[in-house]
């Protein structure tokens, strides 16, 4: 299990339409381990809940962590209870940072392009980038200007920022368009963050326009189906503590850990926060989560225990 820190909300500030940030500080003084541009915590919230947010303050801060919260309409209690429960001075257990939307500091130029609540993590890069004197420029969109987070924080930091608002443009944006201003090199880095619309026209236009480094973070799944040679049935050696656990198709591998009484760390279910991350010593596992790359699945060398599933009779985790 990942180490849980103990944390109070010191701050709450409204940062635009139906969106707070929340500040957290270290419950007995001191400082919080260090953390990297693009990564996220995890919030165990007053009502049992647990979920994932991105860090945007600056990533050489210790004393702090900040997060921006939606409200979504559609919530399924978690952003309802940040905004609805938390009250500055309340204590609140965090995980420590972790990340698998990294920024590549050695990039020659960096293009973040942030949608809605996505600007999150782009904020925490952008900081970044600014403080290593490296060339980025940000692209911003939402629908309306009210409902556009840190625009000040954005526009102090004096980085080429495109606007857009659909409210005030007519329309979405010509997100191929922008992509398109600047030629395919090998140090040139695209990052997205926001609605899975956005992030689906990200991926198809860079890959139609030649942008080998594009990466992504996904605050909602994509649905991935069990591959045509996924087993129903499998065996799980679990290496550090010698059990063998038999798979079924009626519970997912998580769930037929946990009800073994196996500790392992989890947090969204749906294979979007990455904190169930789990090293495969054996094995093939059949990924289906949003968080690993694609390189990073054909290694096989780790998975997302909450949804992906085995091609191999066997899987062999260091649990």
């Amino acid at each position: 299990m990942s180490n849980t820190l103990q944390a109070f909300v010191h701050t709450l500030r409204y940062e635009a339409q139906d969106t707070i940030s929340v500040e957290l500080r270290p419950l007995d003084g001191g400082e919080f381990p260090a953390f990297t541009a693009g990564s996220h915590i995890d919030l165990h919230l007053p009502n049992g809940l647990v979920r994932s947010y991105s860090l945007s303050n600056d990533s050489s801060e210790r004393h702090r962590y900040v997060v921006g919260v939606l409200r979504d309409r559609a919530s399924r209690g978690g952003s309802r209870c940040v905004h609805e429960s938390l009250r500055v001075g309340m204590p609140i257990t965090i995980s420590e940072p972790r990340n698998h939307f990294a920024l590549d500091e050695s990039a020659t130029h960096s293009v973040l392009v942030a949608g809605g609540i996505g600007i999150t993590p782009m904020l925490c890069m952008a900081r970044r980038l600014k403080a290593l004197g490296q060339s980025f420029e940000m692209l911003y969109f939402a629908r309306e200007r009210k409902s556009a987070a840190f625009l000040a924080e954005l526009q102090a930091l004096g980085m080429p920022l495109h606007l857009h608002f659909d409210a005030e443009a007519g329309g979405p944006p010509d997100l191929r368009g922008l992509l398109a201003q600047r030629a395919p090199q090998a140090g040139l880095h695209h990052y997205a963050c926001g609605p899975t619309p956005m992030l689906d026209a990200f991926e198809k236009f860079c890959a139609e326009l030649g942008h080998a480094n594009a990466h992504i973070e996904r605050f909602t799944p994509v649905e991935v189906k069990a591959a045509s040679d996924a087993r129903t049935n499998y065996t799980v050696e679990l290496k550090k503590s010698g059990r063998f656990i038999e798979i079924t198709p009626d519970k997912s591998l998580l769930d037929t850990l946990l009800e073994a009484g196996i500790a392992v760390d989890h947090s969204c279910c749906e294979g979007v926060c990455g904190s169930c991350e789990t090293r495969v010593l054996e094995g093939i596992p059949d990924h289906r989560d949003s968080v690993l790359s694609p390189k990073e699945k054909a290694s096989n060398k780790v998975m997302m225990v909450c949804v992906s599933g085995c091609k191999s009779d066997k899987l062999v985790l260091d649990i």
